[in-house]
């Protein structure tokens, strides 16, 4: 009930509300205090708002009226053909009316004319059947006219000059009731200055007015005027009315004799046709109409139930096709869309749990890397991983190994991505295994990097390889040994310059019977030990120029002084300040070694 109230205020507006208010207050003063002029000011106030709440109301029933497009389509074909053809139908009756309003008067007239002019004829003694109550009067002195309508002392006369034995005399005929009706016979009703009116009232004379043909065969009355010359003023002219009331099918019987000509009925034949032909056309074109827009609204209705069926995620619903127009064809595409929305939806699901792999492997990878450095007494160890992707191709690992040497590896994993990854994950296991199997004698960095080497080439296809540098330090002699496989050559920073160190071998699990040499370097108190991969020395800026070695060694050489967290960042600020993007173009990997 709540909701419905609160509709209906939404509904009618603070207008209608204070419509209903002022209604309100206005119906109870009717009751209070009726003669009050407040109650005036309220009538005024509700008019004008219940104007406004009248036009709201009609701007939303138009707007609620033309949503649909069939009722919009409809709305066009009315202004568009229904309301011209009314238009012209309606001047079309109009103008027949006006026409007929005229027959009937020009019918009258003329007659009248005919009747002037056989007013010397009959005063010779001719055809006075016709002429009822014809008398002669002698003709005035003066310019007095030859023929016409005469008033005399209030009446009408027909008249005319003619030439008797006696001289010139005036011919009259009194234009009674009976003489006018017999004027027209079968037209209907006919009076003089008695209006429209008074001349209907006189159905009960001799004449009466024409039966209706059929319920549409309506009365029409008009009037002509004629000019009226006063006896008693020579001169003087007046207007005689002459009201004609008739009918439409006594006008056209009168006009249209059909049982005497011939030619008229074939008028009157064609024009029925016409009539027929044009009643057919437009019933037709109404046909037509309908069925397009039946085509036009149901597709659109088709792609309306379609759109919804989609939001609602049924990715299945196809809409019928019919034709081979152009609505055909949109309903097609719409089709063929909802097919590809399916199938994106399938790859965005599956891209979306491929991401969710990808999170587990990275973080499975977050957790294969050391965690904590080993603690020694003359080596102090920092390390960083930056993938460019959510997983990376790069290795660094370092173990404490029979409490007298620490293992020190840094790789570069052909390619990127998951794959990369896997790889970098099995080289971690073997290696690490390698480093555990160590139970007696000196470790050797050639030995377990072509192990590594086999064992890779064996459990991994021939594309994948990595780069690897692997190096034991022996804390008793401060002696680091090293087998370098292909990758960078690391940098020892020692009193201001840079020493590089060497590459043994080539890259690892690309070759079975590939050897790796071994090559030793003893480190003295602050040298700096910097391992790094590719991702660091080759990103490119915007020319198109990489970081590239030399800027890199020189950073080292002019930082070697901070502390190793220190160096890393300041690393990887110049590399981004290089490329002018936070985004990495590769993996960046930097492991640091400082003997202590």
């Amino acid at each position: 009930m709540r909701a419905r109230v609160d509709l209906l205020f939404r509904w009618l507006g603070s207008v209608g509300i204070a419509f209903v208010v002022l209604l309100a207050i206005y119906a109870a003063l009717g009751w209070i205090a009726p003669r009050s002029g407040f109650r005036l000011v309220l009538e005024i106030a509700a008019i004008v708002t219940g104007l406004w709440l009248a036009i709201r109301l009609l701007r939303l029933v138009a707007r609620q009226a033309v949503w649909r497009l069939r009722h919009r389509l409809l709305i066009t074909y009315l202004f568009i053909a229904v309301v011209p053809i009314v238009l012209i139908a309606g001047l079309a009756a109009l103008g027949g009316y006006m026409l007929v309003y005229q027959l009937a008067a020009y019918l009258v007239t003329t007659e009248l004319e005919r009747r002037i002019d056989g007013l010397p004829a009959a005063a010779s003694g001719l055809a006075q059947d016709r002429y009822p109550g014809i008398a002669t009067l002698p003709a005035p002195a003066g310019g007095f006219p030859e023929r016409g309508v005469l008033k005399r002392a209030g009446n009408f006369y027909l008249f005319s000059r003619a030439t008797s034995i006696k001289g010139d005399v005036i011919v009259t005929v009194p234009l009674t009731r009976e003489y006018l009706a017999d004027l027209a016979p079968g037209l209907g009703l006919v009076g003089i200055n008695s209006a429209i009116a008074e001349t209907k009232t006189a159905r009960s004379g001799t004449r009466a007015l024409p039966p209706p043909a059929n319920r549409f065969d309506t009365e029409v009355a008009w009037f002509a005027t004629v000019q009226a010359f006063d006896w008693e003023t020579p001169g003087k002219t007046s207007d005689m009315v002459l009201a004609v009331v008739t009918r439409v099918s006594a006008v056209l019987s009168t006009v249209f004799n059909r049982k005497t000509d011939l030619a008229q009925e074939v008028l009157v034949g064609i024009l029925i046709a016409g009539f027929v032909v044009f009643v057919l056309i437009e019933v037709i074109s109404w046909v037509i109409g309908i069925t397009m827009t039946r085509n036009i609204t149901g597709a659109v209705h088709h792609l309306y139930e379609g759109t919804h069926r989609i939001m609602q995620g049924d990715f299945s619903h196809r809409i019928e096709v019919h034709g081979k127009d152009q609505l055909a064809e949109l309903g097609v595409s719409f089709n063929r869309m909802t097919e590809n929305l399916a199938q994106l939806l399938t790859v965005a699901k599956e891209k979306e749990r491929l991401q969710s792999e990808i999170e587990i492997a990275r973080e499975v990878q977050n957790q294969l890397y050391p965690r904590v450095a080993p603690q020694t007494k003359s080596l102090r160890l920092t390390a960083i991983c930056r993938p460019a992707r959510i997983v990376s191709g790069d290795y660094y690992d370092y173990e404490l190994t029979r409490d007298a040497y620490v293992a020190l590896a840094i790789g570069d994993v052909a390619g990127k991505g998951i794959s990369a990854a896997l790889l970098m994950a099995t080289l971690q296991s073997s290696l690490r295994t390698q480093l555990n199997g160590i139970t007696d004698g000196a470790p050797s960095a050639a030995r377990l990097v072509s192990q590594l080497n086999q064992y890779l080439y064996a459990n991994t296809t021939a594309e994948k390889y990595t780069t690897l540098c692997l190096g034991l330090y022996d804390e008793t002699a401060s002696c680091f040994i090293y087998s370098n496989g292909g990758h960078l050559p690391p940098a020892l920073v020692r009193k201001g310059a840079v020493q590089r160190l060497e590459v043994n071998g080539t890259v690892v699990g690309a070759f079975p019977f590939a050897e790796y040499g071994e090559s030793r370097i003893a480190l003295e108190l602050g040298d700096l030990l910097v391992f790094f991969t590719d991702g660091v020395t080759e990103p490119e800026n915007e020319y198109g120029e990489m970081f590239g070695e030399e800027r890199f060694l020189d950073l080292l050489v002019r930082n070697a002084h901070l502390g190793e967290q220190e160096i890393v960042r300041t690393v990887i600020e110049s590399v981004r300040e290089w490329t002018g993007s936070d985004e990495l173009q590769d993996d960046m990997t930097l492991l640091l070694a400082r003997r202590v």
